[in-house]
């Protein structure tokens, strides 16, 4: 255990407790939320609430157990790097890499590979260091990953405040009459099968998903799609939800071509950099798969 001490000065005042502490401890701000919940901080020697505004000479207090160092041996692996520095690394994570160790994948993935590469954040979780958010492991696309733990804190308070843009190229069953459309629709687990996630009241979060409809084919239909929220499976999911999911999806879908997973790609990333505070946009191409399909579609294969 390792104990913590600020003293609100005047840079931060009438800041959020909450936020104010994953600045200045760089411990994740879902993190900090859970000690306040818990009655763990304590402000001029009282529990408060995360919303509560600090106060200049306000004395902050709290004890926090870092995660232990993961035991992960490194595995030299191609990466697609699109841009790294000392802080970060993006990388375009292709179809069928499991992003990081657990549910029975606890060898050759991203993070394996990364670890070979480079030094990664030690954050929260011992199985994924680095790791800020996630994609699915036969989703493809763009991801950045923290090298130190400040750049962590900063990139997922980004994620919770909805100031981080994730889109996606999604091909989906059937025909989409309108153009464009949002899917506002908690998300939860499925109660009929735990390793789903489902449209539920029950135990769910608030999940939004906006779309454009690209191109129509015969029977299905290309779509840009953006996250507001990341909930689990969100896209797939939500897609299911409206009667038009992902093409190939074994899970949520109908028909597979084969055993590779959905089509659905993560294309384009936008977030504010950690330490110049400068917006970064990535985009990458469309995935080969994708294009192939289409160009079935169009006649042209």
């Amino acid at each position: 255990m390792e104990n913590y001490k600020y003293i609100v000065d005047d840079s931060f005042n009438n800041e959020r407790l909450d936020v104010y502490l994953s600045a200045v401890s760089e411990i994740s701000r879902n993190k900090i939320q859970s000690l306040i919940k818990d009655a763990k901080v304590r402000v001029n020697g009282k529990s408060s609430k995360a919303n509560y505004k600090v106060q200049v000479n306000d004395i902050i207090d709290f004890t926090y157990e870092q995660a232990k160092p993961w035991d992960l041996i490194p595995v030299k692996m191609a990466l697609d790097i699109i841009y790294e520095d000392d802080d970060l690394i993006v990388v375009n994570k292709p179809k069928g890499l499991v992003v990081h160790p657990g549910s029975g994948n606890f060898e050759n993935t991203l993070v394996h590979g990364l670890l070979y590469h480079c030094q990664l954040s030690g954050w929260d979780d011992a199985l994924r260091p680095g790791i800020v958010h996630r994609i699915d492991k036969d989703t493809s696309g763009l991801l950045v990953c923290a090298k130190n733990d400040a750049a962590h804190a900063y990139l997922s308070a980004q994620l919770a405040d909805k100031t981080c843009y994730r889109k996606y190229y999604a091909i989906v069953s059937g025909i989409i009459e309108h153009d464009e459309g949002e899917i506002d629709a908690p998300i939860g687990r499925d109660i009929k099968d735990r390793q789903k996630m489902a449209v539920t009241s029950l135990n769910s979060k608030k999940a939004i998903t906006d779309f454009k409809v690209l191109k129509r084919f015969d029977d299905s239909c290309l779509l840009d799609v953006e996250l507001k929220t990341g909930r689990t499976h969100q896209i797939r999911v939500h897609m299911q939800y409206i009667k038009h999911p992902v093409v190939n999806d074994p899970k949520y879908g109908y028909k597979l071509f084969d055993g590779s997973g959905q089509y659905l790609h993560a294309y384009f990333l936008s977030f504010i950099h950690p330490k110049t505070l400068k917006r970064m946009e990535f985009k990458t191409d469309m995935p080969q798969y994708m294009k192939d399909y289409i160009a079935m579609k169009e006649g042209k294969l």
